[in-house]
């Protein structure tokens, strides 16, 4: 894993690991740890923003990145504590507007060269100075029997300033900030582990993360993130839509949602959720079809993620307009917990890709 920021003085990373996503809509904590060859989940935590507000004066409309270093650290202290999660060593997620991803080719070069190369690089794609951003990246070889030589580099840019907010966010919640890492490699690592054709090769994905704030786009191409693409689409539009159809509050509307989806009874309400829904599977079909136009293969399965993957009706809808299967994958398969969690962890699954994702990263470092 090519880390954002790594602590220099760390030689290596200990058995168990903290991964911590700060999302708009909560805070979600997960702690794996790696014993010989499995992997086991040791608690995790989570904390809904609405309850971030309810003894401040902080203005929500923003999500959680308008509150405070020093109050996001509270939260993260109050959940781990909660969880009585006693290990420090963390890696942060980075959501993905505060990221800009882009991907290009490089001819062959040894691994002490790919460094300076894609600094050199990298002004070409990036709008911000250089100086001003911090760069992390995955290089993909070229495919065995290609004609095609090149390896493709995954290029991630995050602004020094969030960076440094991170770090100070780490800091006073009294964490040991091993890496930062963007949401996107954090969520294919965990979704792409057992994705595999009947021919025993890596399938090509479309992982599609339905966030509160925006979604974004991935495509993997035999386990590694080829393309990410964010939009402007968020899931607290489909609540609103209910509360303003309904005259409900957002709490009953947003309750409601979740029950329900696009299976409610009432046929304007789901109409009204499709009218939203149908941009989001356009932007999917154009991904997909710009990727079979450039790569010359099609995209093979839809995975979706993000608090709204779960939504009733959705991965139904979803299969019937994009002509492929479309499946909910569990980022909690192949750990060791509970029994008695099963169904409480595969509900959780897709708010929790980002978090279980970077934390592993941490243990295979």
């Amino acid at each position: 894993m090519q880390n954002i920021f790594k602590n220099p003085f760390k030689m290596f990373f200990p058995t168990k690991m903290i991964g911590i996503d700060i999302g708009t809509a909560s805070v979600k904590i997960a702690e794996v740890s790696r014993w010989g060859g499995g992997n086991t989940l040791e608690n995790y935590g989570e904390i809904a923003s609405e309850s971030f507000y309810q003894n401040t004066n902080e203005n929500n409309k923003q999500g959680n990145y308008s509150l405070s270093n020093a109050f996001l650290a509270k939260v993260i202290r109050g959940v781990l504590d909660e969880a009585k999660i006693k290990n420090r060593a963390a890696i942060f997620s980075i959501p993905d507007f505060f990221t800009f991803c882009t991907s290009f080719d490089m001819p062959p070069m040894s691994a002490k060269e790919i460094p300076d190369a894609i600094r050199y690089n990298a002004s070409q794609y990036i709008t911000l100075p250089i100086s001003e951003v911090t760069l992390d990246w995955h290089v993909t070889p070229a495919k065995p029997g290609s004609k095609n030589t090149s390896q493709r580099v995954f290029l991630v840019a995050v602004p020094n300033q969030v960076v440094q907010q991170y770090q100070s966010i780490a800091k006073l919640a009294g964490l040991e900030l091993h890496a930062l890492e963007a949401e996107a490699m954090g969520i294919t690592r965990i979704l792409t582990r057992d994705a595999l054709t009947t021919a025993g090769s890596k399938k090509i994905l479309c992982i599609v993360d339905i966030g509160v704030q925006s979604s974004t786009i991935n495509i993997i191409d035999r386990g590694s993130l080829k393309k990410s693409y964010s939009f402007n689409f968020n899931s607290g539009q489909l609540a609103r839509v209910v509360a303003s159809s309904l005259g409900l509050d957002k709490t009953a509307a947003e309750a409601l949602k979740n029950k329900e989806g696009l299976m409610y009874a009432r046929q304007d309400v789901v109409k009204a959720l499709y009218l939203l829904l149908d941009p989001l599977l356009i932007e999917i079909k154009s991904v997909c079809a710009e990727f079979a136009q450039t790569e010359g293969e099609q995209v093979q399965e839809i995975y979706l993620t993000g608090g709204t993957a779960n939504l009733p009706g959705l991965k139904e809808y979803f299969k019937e307009s994009l002509k492929k299967e479309v499946s909910v994958p569990n980022c909690f398969s192949g750990f060791l917990y509970p029994p008695i969690l099963e169904g409480a962890l595969r509900s959780m699954s897709p708010r929790f890709c980002a978090a279980v994702g970077v934390a592993l990263g941490g243990l295979e470092t």
